[in-house]
């Protein structure tokens, strides 16, 4: 029974959890989103954003708080230069995790896990389709005043030239 066990120990001991999940959190600094195991996605959340909580405030002191978990300077540098002033005004809940089917050899649940304000698809998609919107209301307005009462206005005149 797991009663009152907090941490998911994803049938690793503390050893390698601990060195898979530095991994994770170098490799998703990195290129902003990962595909892995609901479980490990999960893991990885709970790991990784106290440490971009961290990263807010540019000190030696948090660096070096960052760095005793990730062991990767080329991430820490990221997380403190590119991540760390764009999530400045986020409260938390920087990162999201989105389920993306099953693993064909083994059945596990995937999931795909990314940086919330680095998924370019998602911040641009809202902006197109209210543009898109707006114009297609205003242009269906026009046309549909103008185009019903331009033929029948010709075609009287046709037959009564006639």
């Amino acid at each position: 029974m797991r009663h009152n066990k907090s941490v998911n120990h994803l049938g690793r001991q503390s050893g390698h959890r601990k060195a898979m999940l530095a991994n994770m959190a170098s490799s998703l600094i990195m290129r902003k989103r990962i595909n892995t195991t609901v479980a490990k996605a999960k893991a990885l959340k709970t790991y990784l954003e106290p440490l971009v909580t961290k990263s807010k405030e540019d000190s030696t002191h948090n660096r070096r708080i960052v760095f005793s978990y990730i062991k990767d300077k080329y991430a820490v540098a990221e997380l403190f230069r590119t991540i760390a002033p764009k999530i400045a005004d986020r409260p938390g809940g920087y990162l999201r995790v989105l389920h993306t089917g099953f693993r064909t050899g083994d059945g596990s649940e995937m999931a795909l896990i990314e940086f919330v304000d680095f998924n370019e698809a998602a911040l641009k998609a809202p902006e197109k389709k209210s543009e898109a919107k707006k114009t297609t209301r205003r242009s269906r307005g026009k046309k549909a005043e103008a185009a019903p009462e331009a033929p029948v206005a010709e075609a009287p005149k046709t037959e009564a030239a006639e």
